[in-house]
């Protein structure tokens, strides 16, 4: 028998903790026999001290353990079960995406998403701005989904690592939020309680980042590789870009249809591709549904051009209660704001010079994300409810050249004050200099604007 005290004055005085006191100490907060100081405590101390990776994967098990474990070997599916999760940017829409894309080359994608937090957009919150969606179905339908479709997006429940839920919320109040080994086993613990063969991660860097700094975000994916490894599930994670909005719209309905439309082949952004296929191509790698990735460029590139990908999608919004007819016809089921009107670059901005042209260098991609925020399209606290109609499309691209009558973005807001308000946030964030003064140089800045993804880890 354990005693919380005792386990947070070892951690404290900086020695290592064993897998039973782990488990002990996680299995108490499940069950609301430690208090929320010792939680704080604890949390305080690991923050301080750090953990070993024997540690790390133990914290990771013990979360994982604290509620349900997804089995699906009864099911007899004839591919691997996968998944990918992200740190959170502005227009990262690749969940949507990718989900049906790899359920069309095999494989099983149970994913398990959350809504949005600070500046980030969520998952869940942009499916219920489907007509209909369910992100809540019971246990068997779940499952019953991802045999006959091959994906399915829902929330979390509360039988899947509910230990994390309670930890987490002390967390947030006590500034051990950005705590590597914490956020690892909080991420692991509800990604590996689904169940997986395969995980990838996708670790944001940049000005849309959670993490602040690229060495922080690299220190984050490597844990998070070390971790899910040691613990049974073979991972990788790539590092990719969020110097700028990922996809050409920020907000709930606005990345839906980009969705629709990046399946459909309607309208594919450069980054937005670039992304969802390293990711994907590492989820079927991972998951032996291919035996390299050029292989996997080329299965998934396949399922785009044939349709496969856009059905299965459309089969997944069916089988979670949305409309039968989705894809043919989402303008019809998704909400519109109802005053949309573009953004233009301020005289001064561009050195009130209309004609001479600007490149556009630096975006302050939190700053978008928290002016979609602004807009009603996320929440300041958790009670907030959500304009799904809101946001920004037609983002412009760091490396574009603009003056005076380019249009920066089109914001979709409730009404005039609304929209003056993100537009004000919107020039502040943009950086302008001078336009290229030589093909040489013109190459180079674009090449730095467009690297999308930085580097891959383990695998």
């Amino acid at each position: 028998m354990f005693l919380a005290q005792e386990i947070i004055r070892k951690k404290r005085d900086g020695f290592s903790l064993s897998e039973e006191e782990i488990r002990f100490f996680i299995n108490a907060v499940r069950d609301n026999t430690v208090s929320e100081g010792q939680i704080a405590a604890l949390a305080m101390a690991i923050y301080f001290r750090d953990m070993t990776m024997k540690e790390r994967i133990a914290l990771t098990l013990a979360v994982r353990d604290s509620g349900t474990v997804l089995d699906w070997k009864k099911l007899n599916l004839p591919g691997p079960i996968v998944d990918k999760h992200s740190t959170g940017g502005v227009g990262d829409v690749t969940s949507l995406i990718l989900g049906p894309m790899v359920a069309a080359c095999g494989g099983y994608v149970p994913m398990i998403s959350g809504r949005g937090l600070g500046h980030t957009g969520g998952t869940l919150d942009k499916l219920e701005s489907i007509l209909g969606f369910d992100i809540f179905p019971d246990e068997q339908r779940f499952r019953d989904i991802i045999r006959d479709v091959g994906v399915a997006i829902i929330g979390q429940t509360s039988s899947l690592a509910p230990a994390d839920k309670r930890f987490y919320a002390t967390r947030d109040i006590t500034a051990t939020v950005d705590s590597i080994p914490l956020i690892t086993a909080s991420i692991l613990g509800k990604k590996l309680a689904e169940g997986l063969d395969a995980l990838v991660m996708d670790v944001k860097v940049g000005s849309g980042a959670f993490m602040p700094t690229y060495e922080q975000s690299e220190q984050l994916a490597e844990s998070i590789v070390a971790v899910a490894n040691g613990a049974g599930c073979k991972t990788t994670a790539l590092l990719t870009d969020m110097n700028q909005v990922l996809a050409s719209s920020a907000g709930n309905a606005l990345e839906v249809r980009e969705a629709v439309q990046f399946l459909t082949g309607e309208y594919r952004n450069s980054r937005l591709f670039e992304v969802t296929m390293a990711l994907s191509a590492e989820m079927l790698v991972s998951g032996k549904l291919a035996e390299d990735r050029d292989t996997a460029y080329r299965k998934l590139q396949a399922v785009l051009d044939n349709g496969q990908a856009a059905e299965i999608f459309g089969r997944m919004v069916a089988a979670q209660k949305g409309p039968v007819d989705f894809i043919e016809n989402y303008d019809r089921y998704l909400p519109t704001a109802s005053f949309s009107r573009p953004v233009f670059a301020e005289k001064r901005a561009i050195e009130n010079n209309i004609k001479e042209q600007r490149i556009v260098t630096e975006m302050d991609t939190r700053a978008l994300g928290m002016a979609v925020v602004a807009l009603g399209g996320g929440r300041r606290k958790a009670t907030d409810p959500i304009n799904y109609s809101v946001g920004l499309s037609d983002i412009i691209a760091l490396g574009s050249e603009v003056n005076a009558d380019t249009p920066l973005m089109v914001i979709h807001a409730n009404n005039e004050d609304d929209w003056h308000a993100a537009a004000e946030a919107v020039r502040a964030s943009l950086v302008f200099q001078q336009a290229y003064t030589s093909a040489a140089q013109s190459d180079a800045g674009m090449k730095v604007a467009t690297q999308m993804v930085y580097r891959h880890i383990g695998g």
